[in-house]
């Protein structure tokens, strides 16, 4: 079961979705400012990809911050709670495959894992 999670008017997850659909790869769209999101899922995704690369430190999400509030994400936990928090943080998208966790998009980076 292959997920994208993101919210639809990224222009990245738009990027993301047309060529899963003009791929024909099945898949599953989670929009976690709609449906949102569990910190069983952030764990999931944390197993294969590390805290710094999920937070989006160039959004305006982040960028909006203050100070110290950006300074006390130093670790998993924090980094989890701040993705609770304000999901837009989270660097799009997540595409949770079978058996892995991948952030952002380009084509060649989806054409690697898709044919495996």
């Amino acid at each position: 079961m292959t997920t994208l999670y993101g919210i639809p008017n990224c222009d990245t997850v738009k990027k993301a979705r047309t060529w899963l659909a003009e791929q024909q790869q099945d898949f599953t769209f989670h929009d976690f400012k709609k449906q949102g999101l569990t910190e069983a899922t952030i764990k999931q995704w944390l197993k294969h990809v590390g805290w710094e690369t999920l937070i989006n430190k160039k959004g305006t999400t982040w960028r909006g911050l203050p100070d110290e509030r950006k300074a006390a994400v130093t670790d998993a936990a924090s980094a989890i709670q701040l993705m609770l928090e304000f999901p837009s943080v989270i660097k799009r998208p997540v595409l949770q495959t079978g058996s892995a966790s991948h952030v952002g998009f380009s084509p060649d980076q989806y054409q690697q894992i898709f044919s495996k």
